[in-house]
C-alpha cells in the first residue's frame, strides 16, 4: 500500500509538527510505500489506516 507524501505531510503540519513535515516533503518520494517506510511512520506516530483509504493504492 502506498501513502501519499502530501497526506502524511499535511498530518504532521495540523500536528504542529513543522520541521518534521519540511523534512517528510524533502526526503521521502511522492508515494510513501508503508511496508518499506513502516519504521518511519512508526516514529511520526502515523497509522497509515487513520491516514484514510482513499489515499491508499
Amino acid at each position: 500500500m502506498t501513502i501519499d507524501r502530501h497526506t502524511i505531510v499535511s498530518a504532521l503540519r495540523r500536528r504542529g509538527q513543522h520541521t518534521r513535515a519540511d523534512w517528510v516533503e524533502r526526503e521521502l518520494p511522492e508515494q510513501v510505500d508503508t511496508t518499506r517506510h513502516a519504521g518511519l511512520l512508526a516514529t511520526l506516530r502515523l497509522d497509515p489506516a487513520e491516514l484514510g483509504e482513499s489515499t491508499a493504492r
